[in-house]
C-alpha cells in the first residue's frame, strides 16, 4: 500500500489531508484530487503547490496551473537519452514554429499526433547525415526528431519558476518542514506497518496517525509550549491508544470495496 498526504507547508506543519491507496496506484496520481479536496474541505486558496520530481507529470502541472495554483515542481528530463543531446540543447522558435539545433540547423514540424498529444519536429535527413556531431545527437539514419507536447507551454511556464527565489524557498521549506513529518510518523506513530487490512480501514488508521501529529502541533503552538519530553510522552500515549482502538475499528468497519485502478 502507498500512503500520501498534503501539508500546509508553513512552520506549523499541519497535515491537511491523507490518503492510502493500493500499491498499483502511482504516487503522483492522487495529487490533483488531494489538492482540490482540501481546497473544498478547508476553504483554502493555495497560491502554490510544492512536490518532488515524481509529481511533475504533465497532467498534474496542467491541472494545478488551470486551477490558479503555481506548480513548484522540479521537472524531470523526459527527453534525455544517455550519450545524446537532450531537448534542452534545442531552441524553439515560436514565430516560425521550428527548432534550432546546436549546429544552427532547423527542425521543421513534420506531423502531429492526437494519440501522442504532441507535434513532431525533424531535421532533413541529408542535413543530419552531413553534420559533424551527428553521433552525439542521434542514432537514427532519418535524422534527429523532437517531440513537443501540445501543452508544452505549461512545462515552459513551470521551468521559468525555477529561477525565482520564491521557488527555491518553497523547495527548501519542503525539505526541512514537510518531509520530516513522514519520518516522524514512521518512528513515533507506527506508520511503518499498518495493523489493519483493506483500503477503508487503513485510511482510518492513517487519519488517526495524522490526527496525533496535528494534536502535538496544536499543543506546541497554543502558547503552552510543552517540553520535548512531554511531546514524546504524548506520542507514546497516542500510539498506545491507537493500538487499543484499532481492534474495534477492524470489527465495526464495513468490508473494503474493490479498488479500481
Amino acid at each position: 500500500m502507498l500512503a500520501c498526504g498534503a501539508g500546509d507547508g508553513g512552520r506549523a506543519r499541519i497535515i491537511l489531508a491523507t490518503l492510502v491507496t493500493s500499491a498499483a496506484v502511482m504516487e503522483n496520481s492522487p495529487m490533483l484530487d488531494l489538492v482540490r479536496w482540501l481546497r473544498f474541505r478547508w476553504r483554502l486558496r493555495p497560491k502554490q503547490a510544492t512536490g518532488d520530481k515524481a509529481y511533475a507529470t504533465l497532467e498534474n502541472i496542467k491541472g494545478l496551473e488551470d486551477d490558479g495554483v503555481k506548480a513548484y515542481l522540479p521537472l524531470p528530463n523526459w527527453s534525455r537519452r544517455p550519450g545524446y543531446y537532450g531537448q534542452e540543447e534545442f531552441t524553439y522558435l515560436p514565430e516560425r514554429d521550428v527548432y534550432g539545433c546546436p549546429q544552427g540547423q532547423e527542425l521543421a514540424r513534420r506531423e502531429s499526433s492526437q494519440g501522442d498529444n504532441a507535434h513532431f519536429y525533424r531535421a532533413a535527413t541529408g542535413v543530419c547525415q552531413a553534420c559533424p556531431v551527428m553521433s552525439a545527437c542521434t542514432s537514427s539514419s532519418k535524422g534527429r526528431a523532437i517531440r513537443r507536447p501540445f501543452d508544452q507551454a505549461y512545462i515552459e511556464r513551470v521551468r521559468r519558476y525555477h529561477g525565482t527565489e520564491a521557488y527555491m524557498r518553497a523547495i527548501r521549506k519542503r525539505q526541512v518542514w514537510v518531509e520530516p513529518l513522514f519520518g516522524e510518523a514512521k518512528t513515533l506513530h507506527g506508520l511503518r506497518r499498518f495493523h489493519l487490512r483493506g483500503i477503508e480501514k487503513v485510511n482510518i488508521e492513517d487519519l488517526m496517525i495524522a490526527a496525533g501529529q496535528n494534536l502535538k502541533r496544536l499543543l506546541k503552538y497554543s502558547g503552552t509550549r510543552p517540553a520535548p519530553q512531554a511531546l514524546a510522552v504524548l506520542a507514546s500515549v497516542f500510539l498506545a491508544l491507537r493500538r487499543t482502538i484499532l481492534p474495534f475499528i477492524g470489527a465495526i468497519a464495513s468490508p473494503a470495496p474493490a479498488f479500481a485502478t
